[in-house]
């Protein structure tokens, strides 16, 4: 197989009992992805579920509030935008809370029912204003989860935002960041 380390002949487990010895130089070289070898299944398993568990994609966040929105059902959880007062009001997804991060210890027991889950975002993948503020609401006690990529996704990926002059919707989702032929991505 390429990029993958040839099997120990022989002379190798030998020499593997004594003192080390030189690369073999017919062994193929180890490629960057395959340097660290991935986990085994069962450990990856419950990684991958652990990132769930904390973590919404952007279109499961647009889908829940569509639905809540044509059915008239609670989405089972509050979304809540981390961020100030000024990018609030440039952008936010509606029905979302404006909570920024610095007053949940003040504010959270005010806006948020403690029996319904959070979701939290920021501006997108390069802040982590909505990861402090899920820590900060999960040390109060709520279940917490974050929105990955923010409101920046929000964006690209075509949905209706709400600014501070009433709300807005983009023409067409960014074909680089979102799905253009289908409603979503199909994972």
């Amino acid at each position: 197989m390429t990029g993958t380390r040839t099997a120990a002949r022989p002379a190798d487990a030998r020499a593997a009992k004594g003192a080390a010895t030189a690369p073999d130089p017919d062994a193929a070289p180890v490629n960057p992805v395959l340097r660290i070898p991935p986990a085994p299944p069962a450990v990856a398993a419950a990684h991958f579920a652990a990132a769930l568990a904390f973590h919404a994609d952007v279109s499961d966040v647009a889908a829940a509030l569509a639905d809540h929105r044509e059915r008239g059902a609670e989405p089972g959880f509050q979304l809540v935008d981390s961020r100030s007062t000024a990018a609030w009001d440039q952008a936010h997804v509606p029905g979302a809370v404006h909570l920024p991060t610095a007053l949940v210890p003040e504010r959270a027991g005010r806006l948020l029912d403690p029996a319904v889950p959070v979701v939290t975002y920021c501006w997108g993948p390069g802040c982590n204003g909505g990861t402090r503020s899920a820590l900060a609401l999960a040390e109060l006690g709520y279940q917490v989860k974050e929105m990955l990529g923010g409101i920046e996704y929000w964006i690209r990926e075509g949905f209706a935002v709400e600014t501070r002059r009433g709300g807005r919707r983009r023409t067409a989702p960014d074909p680089l960041t979102a799905p253009t032929a289908a409603a979503d991505c199909g994972c």
